[in-house]
């Protein structure tokens, strides 16, 4: 292994070069850290930017349901007993039809948080994906409760720039390749950190010296502190942005399978009540619960059934889903397989990625963070634009 000698400099990472007064390190050549440290300038340099929009827009999206509160955009259910029972879900379907008559319905589901709340989606036809109608209905009612529009405000604002910069499946996949680059910048800084801090013992920062000595060892230290953070962060991040393509691989894998036996048939009509569909699929899977139904002809279901998605009943499991498909004509269970690895991938991610399966105790250690990594990222801009 080639070394260097004691006269020759060393570049940091953030690009200075440092005299060393002692042998570099052991596993590491010169020629080594000059790649590395190319790579963890270009990897930074070019994510930086995007990964601050990223933890900018992030960190209310962590504390998104207690902000809902303060701003009045949470939909509130009336107070009643706790065992009132629940409506007929045909009930709300029938209201929903009733309040927009040239409209069909796509999705039926209670809401993620409170199951006193269903929220109901209609369009101009089953498979269309944009011109949606949200409304949202008391399930032991069935009268619609009022509510702000879920595609306008501050939240909605905050979640779009997050998830793909208003731009769809292109800014999805953008903002996926800066989650690579970020994780790219994070494996290089962990090689280089190791030569660099040979000469200083670990959490070093350097109070006496210059401005930029300083936040450069403040750079390094936070960086190390989150490091995993990060990293989890960011990969289930990368992961989150491959999801239309993840469910549309699932579609043209498990999903066509499952519906194979109607090729050729006609689309369902005289549709089975949907409250039959949703028992059908609870006797099949008695340990867990209805998170959503996807109507006929809808992207996620077949023009033949009813797609009854079921979740766990835990912290964790009630992020991961089990489809049941159901005759919509007859009402009786055809199929059901749990999502193949890649669609669990997906949906693990999820709750990793936003740290909001654990209550508030989780949701502020992700914060602290997240504005750890604010400080990362934009110490490391700092500390390049100043060398310039």
């Amino acid at each position: 292994m080639q070394t260097l000698p004691t006269t020759t400099t060393t570049i940091i990472p953030d690009g200075t070069a440092v005299p060393q007064a002692r042998a570099p390190h052991r596993y590491l050549s010169s020629a080594a850290i000059r790649k590395w440290t190319w790579v963890h300038k270009w990897s930074s340099l070019v994510s930086t930017t995007f990964m601050l929009l990223l933890c900018l827009t992030g960190l209310p999206l962590i504390f998104h349901h207690e902000i809902g509160h303060l701003l009045g955009t949470e939909v509130e259910p009336p107070a009643m007993a706790a065992d009132t029972p629940r409506v007929s879900v045909d009930t709300t379907i029938a209201r929903a039809k009733e309040m927009h008559p040239g409209k069909v319905m796509q999705f039926y589901g209670p809401d993620e948080d409170d199951d006193r709340m269903a929220f109901v989606t209609l369009n101009t036809t089953a498979d269309a994906t944009d011109g949606f109608t949200s409304l949202m209905f008391d399930t032991r009612t069935g009268r619609e409760l009022a509510h702000p529009p879920f595609d306008e405000g501050f939240m909605y604002v905050m979640f779009k720039l997050h998830v793909d910069l208003f731009a769809g499946l292109p800014g999805k996949l953008f903002l996926g390749f800066m989650g690579l680059l970020l994780l790219v910048a994070i494996v290089s800084g962990v090689v280089l950190y190791a030569p660099f801090m040979r000469k200083l013992e670990f959490g070093t920062v350097r109070r006496d010296r210059k401005a930029r000595t300083k936040w450069l060892d403040l750079h390094n230290l936070l960086g190390v502190v989150t490091l995993v953070w990060a990293f989890v962060v960011g990969g289930t991040g990368m992961i989150n942005t491959w999801a239309d393509l993840i469910f549309k691989y699932w579609q043209n894998d498990q999903m066509a399978q499952m519906v194979a036996p109607y090729k050729g048939l006609p689309p369902a009509t005289n549709l089975a009540p949907l409250q039959q569909a949703v028992d059908a699929a609870e006797a099949l899977l008695p340990d867990m619960k209805l998170r959503f139904v996807a109507f006929p002809g809808s992207n996620f279901s077949s023009p033949h059934h009813y797609a009854v998605f079921m979740k766990g009943n835990t912290p964790i499991t009630s992020r991961l889903l089990q489809p049941v498909l159901v005759d919509a004509q007859t009402g009786k269970v055809t199929d059901s397989r749990p999502l193949p690895w890649y669609g669990t991938a997906l949906l693990v991610s999820q709750p990793l990625h936003f740290g909001d399966y654990g209550g508030l105790p989780l949701q502020i250690l992700w914060a602290l963070l997240d504005i750890a990594t604010i400080v990362v990222l934009g110490s490391g801009l700092y500390l390049w634009l100043k060398k310039r």
